[in-house]
C-alpha cells in the first residue's frame, strides 16, 4: 500500500491506497497545534497533538489499528505545492530535494513549509520507509515561455519570477480519469477555497490563471486573484511586507469582500457584501476562463472539481452561462477530485522507473 500525505498549515490529511488505487482508509488530523480533532475511519477523537510529527504518529496509529501497520507500506507519497523551475516530474524525496523544497517556501509560504513538515514527519515516524513527492506546478510545465515569462528584465528573471501555475495534480488527475476522449479544448476549473482555471490543449496545460505563487488569478477563499503590482507595493508600505502578506494571502478574496472564505457562509448570510462577493467570484472566473479559452483558439468543453466546482450548482451555471459565447454548445462536465490518486500514480511510476 502507498500511503499519501497532504498537508497543510494545521492539518494533515492521509490515505492509503492498494496498488489498483483503489483507496482503503482515510485519516485527518485537524487545529494542529493543541488539542486536535482525529478522524479515521467513521471515529473522532481530540487529542494533544502540538505538531505535524505529532499528527503522522497520530495517523499511523490509528491506521495500525486498523489493521495496517507501517511495515505494510511500500512507501509514502506526498503533494509539493511548489516545484520552481527544477521540479517538473515526480521525485523520490532525498536531503537535497528537502531543501529545495524548503528554499521555494518563501514562494509558497502557506503551503512548502507545511508539506516538508509532513515529509519530516513521515521520516521521524518511519525511517526506513521511502518517500515521493508529486508537485502542483509540474502539469505546467509545457506551458509556453511567451505564456510563462513576466515582461521582466532578465536580472529579475534570473530570481524565478515567472508564472508556474498551481493545481496541477487536480488537473493531471482529471486528465488521466477522464471517461471516453479527452476533449482537444479543455477549460478547467479548479473551485475551492483556493482557485484557478487552466487550458488544457491535448491533455497539456498551455496556460493557467495562477502564476509566480498561488496568489493571482481567480477570486479565492482569503486570496485577493490578479491584483496590481503597485497596490502590492502600497500594501507593503503602509502595513510592511509580512503584513502585505498576510492581507493578500490570509484576509482577501471571498473573505475580504464578503466576510467569509466559505462560499456556504456566504450563501446562507444573505447580505448585500455576501452577494457581492459571489457575483465576484463568478465575475472573474468568467472573465479570467475567457482569455484561457483565448489560448486554445477556442473551447470544446468546460469542466469543473473542487469542492465549489463539484458542489454548487448555481456558480457552475453562472460561469457556463457566462462563457457560452466562446460556443454555443460546449460541453459540460464535473469531475471528482482525485488528488490522491494522481499522487499514488506518480509514486508508482516513479518507482517503477528506478528499477
Amino acid at each position: 500500500m502507498i500511503l499519501v500525505v497532504n498537508a497543510g498549515s494545521s492539518s494533515l490529511k492521509a490515505a492509503l491506497l492498494a496498488p489498483d488505487l483503489t483507496a482503503v482508509a482515510t485519516a485527518q488530523a485537524a487545529e494542529i497545534g493543541g488539542a486536535a480533532t482525529l478522524r479515521a475511519g467513521a471515529g473522532e477523537t481530540r487529542a494533544d497533538i502540538p505538531d505535524h510529527t505529532a499528527a503522522v504518529a497520530a495517523i499511523l496509529s490509528a491506521f495500525a489499528a486498523q489493521g495496517r501497520p507501517v511495515a505494510a507500506l511500500t512507501a509514502a507519497a506526498h503533494r509539493v505545492v511548489h516545484g520552481g523551475a527544477r521540479f517538473i516530474a515526480p521525485c523520490r524525496i532525498t536531503p537535497d530535494v528537502e531543501a529545495e523544497i524548503d528554499r521555494l517556501s518563501a514562494i509558497a509560504p502557506l503551503h512548502n513549509p507545511a508539506n516538508l513538515a509532513g515529509i519530516r514527519g513521515i521520516a521521524a515516524a518511519a525511517p526506513g520507509l521511502p518517500q515521493f513527492a508529486s508537485f502542483d506546478t509540474a502539469f505546467h510545465a509545457s506551458i509556453p515561455a511567451v505564456a510563462a515569462r513576466y515582461a521582466l528584465p532578465p536580472a529579475a528573471e534570473a530570481l524565478g519570477l515567472r508564472r508556474y501555475g498551481f493545481h496541477g495534480l487536480s488537473y493531471a488527475a482529471m486528465v488521466a480519469g477522464w471517461a471516453g476522449p479527452l476533449p482537444r479544448r479543455l477549460l478547467a476549473f479548479h473551485l475551492g477555497n483556493g482557485a484557478s482555471a487552466c487550458a488544457i490543449l491535448e491533455g497539456r496545460s498551455v496556460a493557467s490563471t495562477m502564476g509566480y505563487s498561488p496568489l493571482s488569478g481567480l477570486t479565492m477563499g482569503s486570496r485577493t486573484g490578479d491584483i496590481d503590482g503597485n497596490a502590492v507595493l502600497r500594501l507593503a508600505e503602509v502595513h510592511g511586507i509580512d503584513g502585505a502578506a498576510r492581507i493578500l494571502n490570509r484576509e482577501s478574496g471571498l473573505r475580504g469582500l464578503g466576510g467569509a472564505s466559505d462560499m456556504r457562509a456566504l450563501r446562507a448570510a444573505g447580505t448585500t457584501e455576501a452577494a457581492f462577493a459571489i457575483e465576484h467570484f463568478a465575475y472573474w472566473a468568467i472573465r479570467l476562463g475567457g482569455s484561457l479559452a483565448a489560448a486554445m483558439g477556442g473551447v470544446d468543453c468546460i469542466a469543473f472539481t473542487g469542492g465549489i466546482g463539484e458542489n454548487d450548482a448555481d456558480m457552475r451555471d453562472r460561469i457556463t452561462e457566462g462563457l457560452r459565447f466562446l460556443n454555443p454548445d460546449v460541453a459540460i462536465g464535473v469531475v471528482a477530485a482525485a488528488e490522491e490518486r494522481q499522487i499514488a500514480r506518480e509514486a508508482m511510476a516513479t518507482m517503477a522507473g528506478e528499477r
